[in-house]
């Protein structure tokens, strides 16, 4: 199987438990890894028989931008179905990561791999 994938989106939104998490919008990291079959886009070089990125990434951000999630576990879920909504999109691992959340940490956060199937 095929992989499209988004690295490193930067996105600001809501995310927390805590009401100074909750004041104020902070960075959010998610990285994307959609698989698919690519042998028909890459045969006809047609962006309509392909899983377009740029669609992806602007669904994603948008909802991020929309919601007010309290654990990076529902926005995760949140992200996966997003990219099932996307034509071809057969299996997702979608990482969401909330940098300098953790003292001494780089960034912290869950990665999910999800299968069509099995999303209700």
């Amino acid at each position: 199987m095929d992989k499209v994938f988004i690295e490193d989106l930067l996105v600001r939104g809501f995310i927390g438990v805590t009401d100074r998490e909750r004041s104020q919008p902070q960075d959010i990291v998610v990285n994307i890894t959609l698989f698919t079959d690519i042998l028909e886009g890459s045969r006809t070089d047609d962006i309509e028989k392909c899983v377009n990125y740029r669609t992806v990434a602007k669904a994603v951000i948008a909802h991020i931008e929309s919601v007010s999630r309290y654990t990076v576990e529902a926005l995760a879920t949140d992200l996966a179905q997003i990219c099932f909504k996307m034509p071809g999109v057969r299996e997702a691992t979608v990482r969401v990561e909330k940098p300098g959340a953790v003292r001494f940490s780089k960034s912290v956060g869950v990665e999910i791999h999800r299968i069509k199937e099995n999303v209700g």
